[in-house]
Order: C-alpha cells, then structure tokens, then sequence
C-alpha cells in the first residue's frame, strides 16, 4: 500500500511538472507577448497589506535554523548555493532544512518498510542508510544544478562577447555596455544576465570596477569567466581596445565549443562498444546461431547417442 501511494504521488508530480512545462508555462509567455505596451496603462499604486507566505520554504527555514552549523561550514554551504543561483539569505537555513526533513522522512519510511524484511542485519542497515541518503542527498542534487548553471553561464559566454563588442564598438563605456547585455539578453540567458546585473550594482554601490569582476569570476567558478574577468581587467588596467580583446575571446570560445564537440563525436565509436557487446551482440547470436544450435541438439545428439 506504501509502495502503491508513493508511485501515485510521483506519477501525479511528473505529469503535473510536464504540463506546466510544455503547456501552462508557454501559453503564459505567449499571452505575455501578445500584451502591446498602449494596453499597459500606469496604474496608481495603492498600499496593499503584506501579503502572507505559506510557501515550502517558509516551513523549511525554522527547521534549518534548529540544526547547529559552524560559521565555517554554512561559509562553504552559502557559496555553494550562491553558485546555483541561490543567494537569499534564508538559502542556507532552507537547505539545511531541507535535509533534515528529507533524513526523517525516508527513515519514518525505511521504518514502515523494514517490518516486511526477513533479514536481521537488512533491518538494522536499511533506517541508517536512509538517514544517510537523506542528509546528504541534496548535496548531490546541488552539485548537479551548479553543474547545469556553469554549462548554461558557459554556452551563453560568446553570445554575450558578440553584444559587448557591438557596445563598444557603438560608443558604449564598458559599465554601460555590461548593462545593456544584462537588459537584452534577460530573456535568452538568464544566469549569466543576473550575474553582470550583480556586476553593474556593485559597481553603483561603490566598488572598483576590477573588484566587481573578480567577485563576478569567484561567484561563478566558471574558467572561461575567469579568463575573460582577466583580460577585461588587463584591458582596463592597459588601454588597450577593449572591442578586440573581446571578439578575440569570442572566436576563441566558439573555436574551443566546435573542438569540444567534434572530440565527443569522436569518443562516441569508443563508448558504443560496450553497449554493442552486452546488449546487440548477444541478440545477434541467439537470432543467427540460435536455429542451428537447435538442430544440432534436436537432431544430431541424439543420432551420436544412438551410435554409441
């Protein structure tokens, strides 16, 4: 019954989570662009009473607060979240809660299901791995969304060095040009836009613009941001043109993105070997050899038999 209920709450969260990808969520963004601007007429704005938040989140956060964390490891906690584009001061309290919750969660589970194993030492391992799992689990899951923004910061690099060159090369400072990449491509590269948006209000909030960049580089942890943090910084420290430095970035990483991409088309004979081996290979030999075999132990054997 547990079983039965689980696998009905994941089905319907799925089918949920895929309808409000592909069906809610663009039908949302195309009405979005069929609003012109003359239907948007300035609205007086009137104060409204704060609104309650019941989220998820709001739960979580006390939980996390219960747990002691040393200064040192909600530090590495916050710069991991910070890379994954969490940087709201509850993130850290919200993360922590979120593994204490999902530790008891499975071990309340492991509990109800280890009743119907027979096994003594399954019994006692099963509530302590599924503590384990649960606590650190999310750091996984984590790990896989830093991973997924710094691919995304990655392949939007040499679209944002194409619009900084034209900045430039039109008249544009550099603050200003990395203000215009954060306004234009909002909708197409959403990271790394938030990331120069950060640039830019550092910069206003007082900060040299060569500090801006080097906590832009830290935050991220992204190489290539690195390398173009530190040729905008060499440029600006030089004079040199700024415009070429850029465009000369821009074929590089695109030249690198094409090496990248002919290299895994060429491991890709490589890692079929396997999947042919265990799985193509012994189809193809029960289809070619498998009458034969059967022949030769439906006829033959028994004749050799009968001869001895």
């Amino acid at each position: 019954m547990i079983i039965a209920i689980l696998l009905f709450i994941f089905v319907a969260v799925l089918v949920s989570a895929f309808g409000y990808r592909y069906y809610v969520r663009p039908s949302r963004l195309l009405d979005q662009l069929a609003r012109t601007t003359s239907e948007t007429l300035p609205k007086p704005i009137e104060p409204r009473a704060p609104k309650q938040d019941f989220s998820l989140a709001r739960l979580l956060e006390p939980i996390g607060n219960l747990m002691p964390v040393s200064p040192a490891d909600a530090s590495i906690a916050k710069r991991e979240l910070s890379g994954a584009g969490f940087r709201k001061a509850s993130a850290v309290p919200i993360y922590y809660g979120i593994k204490i919750t999902l530790a008891i969660v499975l071990v309340v589970v492991a509990l109800l299901v280890r009743n119907k194993l027979d096994g003594g030492m399954l019994r006692l391992i099963l509530p302590v791995a599924a503590a384990g799992v649960g606590f650190f689990g999310p750091a996984f899951g984590l790990g896989y969304l830093t991973r997924r923004r710094h691919e995304k910061i990655r392949f939007s690099l040499p679209d944002v060095l194409d619009l900084l060159v034209i900045c430039t090369e039109a008249g544009c400072g550099l603050d200003q040009a990395i203000v215009n990449v954060s306004r234009e491509l909002q909708t197409v590269h959403p990271p790394i836009c938030e990331e120069l948006a950060l640039v830019n209000m550092e910069m206003m909030a007082g900060k040299s613009r060569a500090e801006a960049l080097r906590n832009f580089a830290k935050r991220t942890g992204e190489e290539e941001v690195k390398k173009l943090v530190g040729i905008l910084i060499q440029t600006d420290r030089f004079g040199t043109s700024v415009a070429e430095a850029l465009r000369t970035q821009s074929d590089f990483l695109r030249v690198r993105r094409r090496q990248q991409a002919e290299e895994r088309a060429g491991k890709v004979g490589v890692k079929l070997v396997f999947p042919i081996f265990f799985f193509c290979l012994p189809s193809m030999m029960v289809v070619t050899a498998g009458p034969g075999l059967l022949q030769v132990f439906t006829q033959l054997m028994p004749a050799i038999r009968g001869l001895g």
